[in-house]
C-alpha cells in the first residue's frame, strides 16, 4: 500500500472515529444527561459517578485516543505531503479533534468528573456540586459534540479533495 493510500484509509478511519465520539457527545448533550438532571440529585449524581468509571474501558477510550493518535498521524502527514486542499482539510479536523474534544475532555470535563467522584451523593455539598456540574459538563460537551463533528466534516471533505 502506498503513501497516499495509507493517508486516504487514514482519513476514512479518522472521520468515522470523530464521527462515532460526535455521537456519543451527542447523546449526553440531548437526552443524557436531562435524563440524569430529572432524578433526585443523590441517584443523579451515582449515575453521573457510574457512567464515569464505566466509561474508562477499552472499546470507548480505543475509539477516542485512536481518533486522536490518527488526527496527529494526519497533520503530520499534511506537511509532508504538501499543503493542497486534502492536507488544509486535514490539518483542519485534526485540530477541531484534538483541541475541541480531546483537550475540552482533558481541560474541563474531567475536572468536573473528578469533583463529582469527591462529593457524597447523599450530601448538601453533593446537590451544590451537582447543579453547578450539570450545567458546566453540559456545556462543555456541547462544544465537543460541535467540535468532533466539524472535524468529521473536515476529514470527509479532505476525502473528495
Amino acid at each position: 500500500m502506498n503513501v497516499a493510500s495509507l493517508i486516504f484509509a487514514a482519513t476514512l478511519l479518522a472521520a468515522l472515529g470523530c464521527g462515532l465520539i460526535a455521537g456519543v457527545f451527542f447523546a449526553f448533550s440531548a437526552f443524557v444527561m436531562k435524563a440524569l438532571a430529572r432524578l433526585p440529585a443523590p441517584h443523579g449524581i451515582a449515575a453521573m459517578q457510574s457512567i464515569n468509571v464505566v466509561v474508562l474501558n477499552p472499546v470507548f477510550l480505543g475509539a477516542f485516543l485512536g481518533t486522536a493518535a490518527l488526527s496527529v498521524g494526519l497533520a503530520i502527514s499534511a506537511f509532508a505531503t504538501g499543503l493542497d486542499r486534502a492536507a488544509l482539510c486535514r490539518i483542519l479536523g485534526s485540530a477541531l479533534y484534538l483541541v475541541g474534544t480531546v483537550g475540552v475532555t482533558r481541560a474541563c470535563n474531567i475536572p468536573r468528573n473528578d469533583a463529582l467522584a469527591a462529593v457524597d451523593p447523599a450530601s448538601a455539598e453533593g446537590a451544590r456540586v451537582w447543579a453547578t456540574y450539570l450545567r458546566e459538563w453540559t456545556n462543555w460537551n456541547h462544544v465537543r459534540t460541535v467540535a468532533g463533528l466539524a472535524a468529521a466534516a473536515a476529514f470527509a471533505i479532505a476525502r473528495c479533495a
